[in-house]
């Protein structure tokens, strides 16, 4: 078996820790500015932020949502073809792609957000996604005892 296709999703977990880290090192200071103090906030979400923070703040969380939803196929895919032996070559690419497209897409939206971009990223990122379970459902479904 080969578990290098493991390290891409590595990034992605470290990478989604890092989202978390600047969007706390930007929303604490927001929240200071506007003399909101969490302490004194009773059952809300972070969300509920959106309409007081500014946007660029905003922004940093909802990237850290998406990195919460569509990876989390990303994670057993990468996981059931490394324990497939289907871990390298195109796979391996193909979770680099994934990885780094969601990087990337992650940067866009936190910094700039225009949606064409975004859009794009986004598309390409789950071209590669769709290609990862693809090739998983096949290694599976051949598969002999």
């Amino acid at each position: 078996m080969t578990f290098q296709i493991l390290a891409p999703a590595a990034a992605l977990a470290m990478w989604s820790m890092i989202m978390l880290l600047w969007l706390v090192a930007t929303r604490l200071p927001a929240m200071a500015k506007l003399k909101l103090k969490p302490e004194n906030i009773v059952g809300g979400r972070g969300q509920d932020l959106d309409k007081v923070v500014p946007p660029k703040v905003a922004w940093k969380s909802h990237n850290y949502a998406h990195l919460m939803e569509q990876p989390t196929l990303f994670y057993p895919v990468v996981i059931m073809l490394a324990l497939m032996g289907q871990g390298e070559g195109l796979n391996l690419w193909l979770a680099w792609a994934y990885t780094g497209l969601r990087i990337a897409h992650s940067l866009w939206q936190a910094l700039v957000n225009t949606i064409p971009v975004r859009l794009l990223l986004f598309v390409l990122s789950t071209t590669a996604l769709f290609g990862l379970c693809l090739h998983a459902l096949i290694a599976a479904l051949h598969m002999h005892p």
